[in-house]
């Protein structure tokens, strides 16, 4: 089960690259949260997603940031707020998972937000920045 659709595509291979691997990480954290079996079997697999989510939406952001300043784009600004509110949320939930533990409620919560922000920006946000680029003539 993936949750990627070809129509998310922005015309940026590397962007489009990642993307397309964190909504691999995410349809794998949300099956793996979601299946039968023993909580403890799956907490492993939390951990690992999350902490990979940290540190690749910060790397992939800066990457995305990095193609925006190069191509002049109009809404960097913006874009850039989207992605440090973003940063924050996710840090919000390491937190709270360091302090409550992993319960399975927040996590049912945490998979939810991540999935709804991910197709929400890359759906709409992003959208806009492969507009601008195709507009432009096209990834160099």
């Amino acid at each position: 089960m993936t949750m990627w659709k070809e129509k998310y595509r922005i015309g940026v291979e590397e962007i489009d690259n990642q993307h397309q691997e964190l909504f691999n990480r995410v349809s794998d954290f949300i099956k793996t949260v979601r299946s039968e079996g023993e909580w403890e079997d799956k907490l492993e697999k939390v951990k690992e997603t999350l902490d990979f989510m940290k540190d690749y939406v910060v790397t992939h952001f800066d990457s995305e940031e990095e193609f925006q300043k190069k191509i002049n784009y109009p809404y960097q600004e913006e874009h850039k707020q989207v992605h440090e509110r973003f940063k924050g949320e996710i840090g919000k939930f390491a937190d709270k998972f360091e302090k409550e533990g992993y319960d399975e409620e927040l996590l049912q919560e945490f998979s939810g937000k991540l999935m709804t922000w991910l197709i929400y920006h890359v759906a709409g946000d992003d959208q806009k920045l492969g507009e601008f680029v195709e507009s432009q003539g096209g990834e160099e």
